[in-house]
């Protein structure tokens, strides 16, 4: 069996059945597996379910979007914000573009539409009188309370059925799959050549 591990590079290769990309060879080899072999057939069911749930997961995010009328780069600025704020942490813009992997540029003309939407509002930092300091604003709280915490309540009664081990398993995957999503696809090449050996 494929043990759960938070470590990437001791992780099987299995993303790229998920995230395959046209720049991705199309040997199958590189990312087709012989459900006869031990654990691959579970393991797949494994895959195909992180997949359902990012299907489902993209659904909800677009019925948010309508229900908010802004798109999806907004919606991931503003929850980005709301999150900033709970954890005590003051966004900027440069901040933000780094969050949202877009251009100074584009973060302004964000900014300058969610601001004029009254999605969010900038403060200007006391501390220089320059820098900017980014705020969801009260409204925005509200439309996403109204259009996300019924299914967060269900997501979280969901977490709250597993067992501590089963939890501590799900975090471990997880976040191995996220670090190998987002590694260069160089980084990711070495990362399967050496779980392989």
């Amino acid at each position: 069996m494929i043990g759960i591990t938070n470590q990437a590079s001791e992780f099987p290769r299995y993303h790229e059945y998920m995230f395959h990309k046209e720049s991705i060879p199309l040997e199958p080899e590189m990312y087709w597996y012989d459900p006869k072999n031990a654990g691959v057939s579970s393991a797949m069911d494994v895959l195909r379910a992180v997949r359902r749930f990012r299907v489902a997961d993209a659904a909800m995010r677009r019925r948010a979007q309508n229900d908010m009328r802004i798109n999806e780069t907004d919606l991931m600025a503003i929850r980005h914000l709301i999150a900033c704020e709970r954890q005590n942490q003051v966004a900027s813009p440069k901040h933000l573009s780094e969050f949202l992997n877009i251009s100074s540029a584009a973060t302004a003309k964000l900014l300058s539409r969610l601001t004029a939407s009254g999605h969010i509002r900038r403060e200007v930092n006391p501390d220089d009188g320059r820098a900017q300091r980014l705020y969801a604003t009260q409204a925005s709280h509200i439309q996403i309370r109204r259009a996300l915490s019924g299914t967060h309540k269900q997501l979280m009664k969901v977490a709250l059925d597993l067992t501590a081990d089963q939890q501590a398993a799900v975090v471990h995957f997880l976040e191995a799959m996220s670090a190998i999503a987002v590694m260069p696809h160089s980084e990711a090449t070495t990362v399967e050549q050496s779980a392989e050996s």
